[in-house]
């Protein structure tokens, strides 16, 4: 099957931009990657009052514009694959959002979702905590990694995509593969892609190439 919006998601640092850049070159498509720079970033990690919300809102708003943008083009002139969905904004929301805001945010986020435009695949990149720290490690030469933090968040991840039905979705087991590595070869992963029948369905890839 030929698609014409593929997304790839996962956990910060998995590699989902280098594979969508690299599957938008395979498929002679166009990459969209996601606006990461926040205002409110700094005052949420600080743990400043009502910073979280603020920070939440901004992604979303973020969020819905770049994909709303890419609605007002013409998907089926050329593939398209982003590296998010807006759904994953849910999953930051829960984990940072006390009930009270989680219930203003969702009045938010139910309007703004309706007017955007679904992928037809998204790719899934899983992978354990503990690997994707040492992952980071490497690449970055950070000298620490909040691994409880981390391990929190590809917690969610996986529970959110566990549940996930909104699209066809590939999940692609990534322990022992890393696909933001540039030398890594696609072709068995665009084979998976294109042979997907649609519901979920689950690639373990060869640690090979």
């Amino acid at each position: 099957m030929t698609y014409r919006y593929i997304a790839v998601e996962g956990p910060p640092g998995v590699g989902k931009t280098e594979l969508s850049t690299r599957l938008a070159g395979q498929l002679d498509g166009a990459a969209l990657h996601e606006e990461k720079n926040n205002p409110f970033l700094r005052d949420h990690h600080a743990g400043k009052g009502g910073a979280s919300f603020q920070t939440q809102i901004f992604f979303l708003l973020n969020r819905y514009r770049q994909l709303t943008g890419l609605a007002q083009r013409d998907l089926f002139s050329q593939t398209q694959v982003s590296d998010f969905i807006l759904a994953k904004d849910k999953i930051y929301a829960y984990l940072s959002l006390d009930d009270a805001e989680l219930m203003l945010y969702e009045k938010i986020y139910g309007p703004l979702a309706a007017e955007v435009p679904s992928p037809e695949l998204v790719v899934y990149l899983q992978v354990p905590a503990e690997a994707l720290a040492k992952r980071i490690r490497q690449r970055s030469s950070a000298d620490a990694i909040e691994e409880d933090a981390l391990r929190e968040v590809v917690r969610a991840y996986d529970y959110f995509f566990f549940h996930y039905s909104q699209t066809p979705l590939l999940v692609v087991s990534s322990a022992e593969v890393d696909f933001g590595d540039p030398e890594r070869d696609l072709t068995d992963l665009l084979r998976e892609i294109q042979l997907m029948p649609g519901g979920t369905r689950f690639y373990i890839p060869s640690n090979l190439g």
